[in-house]
């Protein structure tokens, strides 16, 4: 049996919250996306796998920090030093969408080792494993500046390009697909956006027509024994009823308070050496950093500090980033003791904010006047607009005119 590590989406410089660890000078942040990824790659030496896959974006940015890439390096050499190989595909975070310039993970392939893959335009690798053979077909981030180089697109416009971008992947994909031996397992690896793939957190910001999109059924073909993917945070299978899977493994960490409830880590997959579906997979979670969001609606009768730190005791706050939102009364002014709620987080590693809600105040609509009109229409008209008063309109009326009348009188 052949098994890989199929992980994805590692965003080591991710630092929205957190804080300076005292002792190493680095940020906590980065630390625990460090920590997320050696969980994989020591379960990896631990079980002997026949190579470990990565499916991209492995920085924020194209241009990580020396210590961004300290880091990662550290990690990743771990797994030459225990002889498995790896392969690196190109995620759209490392590429610096620039003509000529080298993506932030160039480095490993220019490194004198020979069981590091890095793969950063369509191909086919034939990787020799202790257990077999594997053909990989990677498929790195599509860009503009690999793909479109002919004269006849400078004219086109973005959505034009992407529908091309869609449609010469999705060749590009069948052609080497072509091109396979049957008889020897397949891997279809890439970082792309299918189209019922579901985003999360801060992906949901990102402009989908921008993207090229794949259907299922574009990465699902023969002879394929599985598809790993990268570039959606969320562990998804979006073939869920065909063969083979199409997977996600998500990302190794959490980037913000939209991923608090998903699970993260990587998937473990295995060949068999027969069979018509002979690759099968399993999500394994990650020991990592919890996000916890606490939502309390205030009573008016009592404290308003005590009612959110009792929420507080609810939850396991040990280590983790909190977010707190506590809705407001109507007509209820904010008492809110905001050091006493920061004591009671004191065993948090990091409190992202504490915000208050309010009910939006409904606003009367104003009535539209003319000073071309004369003063009882004008009165008229106030009194159309309060419905409390609809009932004593004709009374008032009568009054606000005696009262103007005699203003004028007077005058």
């Amino acid at each position: 049996m052949i098994t890989f590590f199929h992980v994805a989406d590692t965003h080591f410089g991710v630092e929205n919250y957190g804080k300076v660890d005292k002792k190493t000078g680095i940020h906590s942040r980065l630390l625990d996306f460090r920590d997320s990824f050696e969980q994989c790659v020591e379960l990896a030496i631990k079980e002997k796998i026949d190579f470990f896959l990565f499916c991209g974006d492995a920085y924020k940015t194209a241009y990580p920090s020396p210590t961004q890439q300290k880091l990662f390096m550290q990690v990743l050499l771990k797994l030459h030093a225990a002889d498995i190989p790896v392969v690196i595909i190109v995620g759209n975070h490392d590429n610096p969408l620039s003509f000529g310039k080298a993506h932030s993970l160039d480095v490993f392939a220019s490194l004198p080792i020979g069981n590091i893959h890095v793969i950063s335009k369509p191909e086919t690798l034939t990787l020799k494993t202790k257990n077999g053979d594997v053909q990989i077909v990677g498929m790195p981030w599509p860009t503009r500046n690999n793909l479109v180089t002919s004269d006849e697109h400078r004219l086109k416009d973005s959505s034009e390009i992407t529908k091309y971008l869609s449609e010469k992947v999705g060749v590009i994909i069948q052609s080497l697909a072509e091109q396979l031996n049957p008889e020897v397992p397949a891997v279809l690896a890439g970082h792309l956006t299918v189209s019922n793939g579901i985003f999360s957190g801060s992906e949901k910001c990102a402009v989908f027509g921008n993207d090229p999109i794949f259907l299922p059924s574009q990465l699902s073909i023969k002879p394929f024994d599985y598809v790993a993917l990268g570039h959606l945070h969320r562990h998804q299978n979006v073939n869920p009823k065909g063969y083979p899977a199409v997977v996600y493994s998500g990302s190794t960490d959490r980037i913000d308070f939209g991923e608090r409830k998903e699970e993260k880590g990587f998937c473990r997959v295995s060949f068999k050496k027969s069979g018509l579906q002979r690759c099968s997979y399993e999500f394994v979670q990650l020991k990592t950093r919890s996000f916890i969001q606490v939502e309390v609606k205030l009573k008016k009768d009592k404290d308003q500090a005590e009612q959110i730190i009792d929420e507080l005791f609810k939850k396991d706050v040990r280590g983790a980033i909190i977010k707190i939102m506590y809705h407001l009364p109507e007509d209820t002014v904010d008492t809110v003791d905001l050091f006493a709620v920061q004591r009671a987080c004191s065993d948090a590693m990091h409190v992202a904010s504490i915000l208050p809600v309010r009910k939006p105040v409904t606003r009367e609509r104003r009535i539209k006047l003319q000073v071309s009109m004369d003063v009882k229409t004008l009165v008229e008209k106030y009194l159309e607009e309060k419905t409390d008063l609809k009932s004593k309109k004709e009374k008032l009326l009568e009054k606000a005119l005696e009262l103007y009348d005699e203003i004028q009188s007077e005058t």
